[in-house]
């Protein structure tokens, strides 16, 4: 079954670290196109980081010098390092790729920093 699968979310403290992790499974062959987006509650969907056709990388302003995003090409693996996390920074998590036309999302992964 094609999938996307994230891990990685948790609990911390403002100031904090996570690594989040997305492996694509079945059919989804390569990660040229995955990237991350995160859902707030009451808040719409919004891009975090994501890898470009071109192999350029963007970021929302709001995690640039903060956020790190990496892939392992070989084990079909996206990650999103975080650092120096922010209340603000609570959400939902999800990974997100496109494949073959078909767009790919994972169930995503709860981030939460308390202050």
């Amino acid at each position: 079954q094609a999938q996307l699968v994230e891990s990685g979310g948790g609990s911390v403290q403002d100031g904090g670290s996570l690594r989040l992790s997305c492996v694509a499974t079945g059919r989804i062959r390569g990660v040229n196109t995955m990237g991350w987006y995160r859902q707030a509650p009451g808040k719409q969907r919004e891009l975090v980081a994501s890898f470009t056709r071109d192999n350029n990388i963007n970021y929302a302003d709001s995690v640039k010098d903060r956020f790190t995003i990496s892939r392992n090409r070989a084990r079909d693996t996206v990650y999103l390092q975080m650092n120096s996390l922010k209340p603000e920074d609570t959400a939902v998590y999800y990974c997100r790729t496109i494949f073959a036309g078909i767009e790919y999302w994972g169930r995503g992964t709860q981030v939460t920093v308390s202050s």
